[in-house]
């Protein structure tokens, strides 16, 4: 009878023990089951958010790429209405007969139309460019060249100016910086971007307010990155491809 009784109270206690480890399991998966979920709201959280922030992005890239495009197009505009005047320029001449007609004045009236661009066209070293045609213009006064060459001259450049339009290189030239003369490496994307780097690692890109332009230093890092990268594309000739760049577009109107 003793020996009965243990073997009942034995068998209760492990009853007893089975019921509670069951008990302890459910509890450890309804815990489980509790931070599963709590981690599936958490990610569907994430996941709108991420959405909606997607979406503003988005919105503000196609922003920005419809104002680079009304932008790039008035460039255009401006670019198609210099070559008019070439070709009004190139019109009259042919009015003018043979050669012993005297061509200084149309010559004249063309450099100082070509100056008049390059001075309110991008700051690319303008100096230099409006001193050749001064140039000109003092040795056709001064019979130092005949007018056949003057006239020669002027129409290379007026490809020359062509040319820089679509240019994509790395030069150096003096810029104005903080009020101050400094010597910058400038890549400049034909006559629409032109940006700058100076040897003390001030990294920018030129600015358009108006009829002037100034030389903006540019303290977003994900800016300075892009400008580097084009230079050492550059450095590199790589002048084609895909390049992501800052928002830089030069316009100006005509008149």
């Amino acid at each position: 009878m003793g020996k009965m009784t243990r073997l009942i109270s034995l068998s209760a206690a492990l009853a007893i023990s089975s019921t509670m480890l069951h008990a302890a399991k459910d509890d450890s998966m309804v815990q489980s089951i509790m931070e599963l979920r709590s981690q599936v709201e958490s990610l569907y959280t994430n996941i709108d958010d991420n959405k909606e922030a997607y979406k503003a992005q988005m919105k503000s890239y196609a922003l920005q790429t419809s104002d680079n495009e009304a932008q790039i197009n008035r460039q255009e505009t401006s670019l198609k209405l210099t070559q008019q005047n070439i070709e009004k320029t190139e019109k009259k001449l042919e009015t003018m007969g043979s050669a012993t007609v005297d061509l200084k004045p149309v010559v004249n009236e063309a450099l100082m139309a070509l100056e008049k661009e390059i001075k309110r066209g991008i700051p690319f070293k303008v100096e230099e460019r409006v001193a050749a045609l001064h140039q000109i213009k003092d040795d056709l006064k001064n019979g130092n060249i005949s007018q056949e060459k003057a006239l020669a001259l002027t129409w290379a450049s007026y490809d020359d100016a062509l040319r820089l339009t679509k240019e994509i290189g790395q030069f150096k030239q003096e810029i104005i910086l903080d009020g101050k003369a400094t010597m910058a490496k400038i890549a400049k994307v034909g006559s629409v971007m032109m940006f700058f780097a100076t040897p003390d690692e001030r990294i920018g890109y030129v600015k358009q307010d108006g009829d002037t332009y100034s030389y903006e230093v540019t303290k977003d890092s994900t800016e300075r990155d892009q400008i580097i990268g084009l230079f050492d594309a550059l450095q590199k000739q790589i002048r084609t491809g895909y390049f992501t760049l800052p928002n830089a577009l030069l316009l100006r109107g005509v008149n």
